[in-house]
């Protein structure tokens, strides 16, 4: 077998695999925010993935394993986006509101995971707690630099880009979280509009 055809069947492996575990993550956070962690088991898994039990636990250690993977995906998506969607905006106040609109984003394609990260996030034991902890402060990092920036430019009052970073993740978090309310009575693109208004409102000099 010749080196390309090596290249080529790994690259469809690793596609498989990556295609398996999204299949699995999917499965769990949809399960376990119906009948909830504890109440969830690998074989309910197992059959709403439609997947063996066996090949969730090549993939996965167990349903602690499983549940901290579910939240990182989110996490994980949050760091890999937001620099790309910051860069293509030029000024402070259009970086922060394509910030707000790719954490949004992000959050109503995964808003079942989202829901089931603040619900069962406790369960995790001190390292995996942790472990999520660091990832979410170091997802929110371009959103300090941007109030950071904006701040130096004379764009934005005097304000804490702690504060502003931890409200864009509440507001990201509220279309998930509230749903069931306000997305009832408006879009996504009208949420993010209005929420994003607010806040450079409330940031202006």
């Amino acid at each position: 077998m010749n080196e390309h055809s090596v290249v080529q069947r790994e690259a469809r492996r690793a596609e498989r695999i990556q295609r398996r575990r999204r299949q699995i993550l999917d499965a769990a956070a949809r399960l376990m925010q119906r009948t909830g962690y504890h109440a969830m088991s690998v074989q309910q898994l197992a059959e709403a993935a439609d997947v063996s039990v066996g090949l969730i636990y090549q993939y996965f250690g167990g349903k602690l394993e499983l549940l901290e993977a579910v939240i990182v995906d989110i996490l994980r998506d949050f760091e890999q986006t937001l620099p790309e969607r910051i860069q293509a905006e030029e000024s402070p106040e259009e970086q922060l509101a394509g910030a707000v609109r790719a954490y949004c984003e992000i959050i109503d394609a995964k808003r079942e995971a989202a829901v089931l990260a603040y619900r069962e996030s406790a369960t995790l034991p001190p390292a995996g707690l942790a472990r999520i902890k660091e990832l979410e402060l170091r997802t929110v990092q371009p959103i300090r630099q941007i109030v950071v920036d904006g701040l130096a430019r004379g764009s934005f009052r005097a304000i804490d880009p702690e504060l502003v970073a931890h409200t864009v993740l509440m507001i990201a978090h509220g279309w998930a979280l509230k749903h069931w309310n306000v997305g009832a009575r408006m879009s996504l693109d009208a949420y993010v509009r209005q929420e994003t208004s607010l806040l450079l409102h409330g940031l202006a000099t």
